[in-house]
């Protein structure tokens, strides 16, 4: 339950949300990410770093560029009735 409600405050912010639906067709670096919300790059890296401590999202390195993609199977079926989806 706690995680439930963990992963729903999680998607309460207008960013992260933002963040979740330019990944749901795949993974995607951080420079690619930044375009798509109106805040600063701290600001979505601070985000970023939510979403991946609550367990939806995981990064890996590759150089000096950061990869981001979803690893929480209940996001997609979230956004999907939400209806926010792409």
């Amino acid at each position: 339950m706690k995680e439930d409600i963990l992963l729903l405050k999680s998607l309460a912010d207008e960013s992260r949300l933002k963040i979740i639906k330019s990944l749901l067709d795949g993974e995607k670096c951080v420079c690619q990410i930044i375009p798509k919300l109106s805040v600063k790059q701290s600001t979505t890296s601070i985000h970023l770093r939510k979403l991946e401590k609550a367990g939806i999202i995981s990064s890996r390195r590759d150089g000096k560029k950061i990869f981001y993609k979803i690893i929480n199977k209940k996001v997609k079926s979230i956004v999907k009735i939400l209806g926010c989806s792409k």
